[in-house]
């Protein structure tokens, strides 16, 4: 039996305070269900834990505007809601080091540094969609962090991609490789992970389709970010073309979007119709 601990039980009463005068309202969130949380399939519990989640993340992070962009609780609420569903089954606390979001309302530029094979440091302009600093803020178009997004591209999730990085640099510098758990192996996540990302760099170069998107390619830090947005947002296309990457995500998320979706087609209503989300994309 586990003995008892005095700082967990001190966490839980102080989360359990904040959540009873903060947690997003219920028509707010019946709202984000309708438009956004619905997508991915969740169980009962699962919303409930998502909805408690997104409300203590929004208690520890501050989303301020930039630009002429004015931050609603609508927008607050959706930001939280797709940067928790990574953590669903790890803890608030993975986010920790970094306390602010700012969204601007379309694409923005940064500046970056790019060092050729000489040595030489090239300055210059990039335009973003989302971007996440070590120990600093975590950068976001609404453009492309707004729900109606995901018709654009399938698999597509910039809160997630960016929340991937920001997990990636838990132990350091974004790699690729974030804090696996106990029972995870390095050496197979290392193995799973350089092999597929090899293989994507050979299907560019010799111009062939690629089931993952290329941008994956530009380092193994995008490539772990991308594979993460395409497990919550595409876990199907994922799994068929990267079972053993999509094992290792599973194992590290904990969480198996693709039984999700398997569950939800396998549900039938009463009246013998066709169930809301019984499409496998």
């Amino acid at each position: 039996m586990r003995g008892f601990n005095p700082l967990r039980w001190w966490r839980r009463r102080r989360q359990a305070r904040l959540l009873c005068r903060s947690r997003i309202p219920l028509p707010l969130w019946q709202q984000l269900r309708r438009e956004l949380i619905d997508h991915y399939h969740l169980s009962a519990q699962e919303h409930h834990r998502l909805r408690r989640l997104s409300s203590l993340f929004l208690q520890r992070k501050q989303i301020v505007g930039a630009g002429d962009q004015q931050v609603t609780d609508y927008q607050r609420a959706v930001i939280a809601a797709q940067a928790c569903l990574p953590i669903l089954e790890l803890d608030l606390s993975d986010y920790d080091g970094w306390t602010e979001i700012i969204l601007y309302p379309d694409a923005f530029y940064a500046p970056h540094e790019r060092i050729d094979e000489s040595g030489l440091v090239h300055r210059q302009q990039r335009l973003l969609d989302g971007e996440a600093w070590d120990r600093g803020p975590l950068i976001l178009s609404w453009k492309d962090a707004r729900p109606s997004r995901r018709h654009h591209r399938l698999g597509d999730n910039v809160v997630i991609h960016e929340c991937a990085h920001k997990l990636d640099m838990q132990n350091g510098a974004a790699n690729g490789i974030p804090p696996l758990h106990r029972d995870m192996d390095r050496r197979e996540w290392t193995r799973v992970f350089s092999a597929s990302y090899r293989r994507l760099l050979r299907q560019i170069e010799r111009h062939r389709h690629t089931a993952i998107d290329p941008y994956a390619a530009e380092s193994p830090a995008e490539f772990f970010a991308v594979v993460s947005e395409e497990f919550f947002e595409a876990p199907a296309r994922l799994h068929q073309a990267e079972p053993r990457v999509y094992r290792q995500l599973r194992l590290y998320y904990r969480q198996d979007p693709l039984s999700r979706i398997l569950r939800s087609r396998r549900w039938q209503p009463a009246d013998g119709g066709t169930p809301r989300h019984a499409v496998l994309a």
